[in-house]
């Protein structure tokens, strides 16, 4: 990844960022391993995609829109509602791997993110095993 391009514009822009975030809870949806990270989301994933996506812009360097909404992501504290383990975290790891390799990723820039993210997933943890 050339250093000085923001990880934002790496994905494509907005754009590139929704089909992600699209491409990951489609993979949620209707992949049946991932059944127990579907069940913690709402019926609809309509408000749970815009959240990711909002996230996902600022966080990788773009647009704040989260924050603009809903003022510090404060992840941890947004998810302790929520009983989350390893299996939760591997799932939610593995929904994302395959989304990224649905939306044909670079590997550079998908192994980046994979690599980022595997740190929160594992603190978003609230529960043993």
């Amino acid at each position: 990844m050339n250093p000085i391009q923001r990880p934002f514009d790496l994905f494509g822009g907005e754009a590139g960022v929704r089909k992600l975030v699209d491409a990951f809870y489609d993979r949620m949806e209707f992949e049946p391993e991932f059944e127990g990270i579907r069940k913690l989301h709402p019926t609809t994933l309509d408000g749970s995609r815009d959240k990711l996506f909002w996230f996902f812009c600022g966080w990788l360097g773009g647009p704040n829109h989260y924050v603009e909404r809903f003022g510090h992501p404060r992840l941890r504290a947004r998810h302790l509602p929520f009983s989350i383990g390893e299996p939760e975290r591997d799932a939610w790891m593995a929904c994302m791997k395959q989304a990224l390799t649905d939306c044909d990723t670079p590997s550079e820039v998908s192994d980046w993110l994979l690599k980022q993210l595997s740190g929160t997933a594992d603190w978003m943890r609230n529960r043993e095993s």
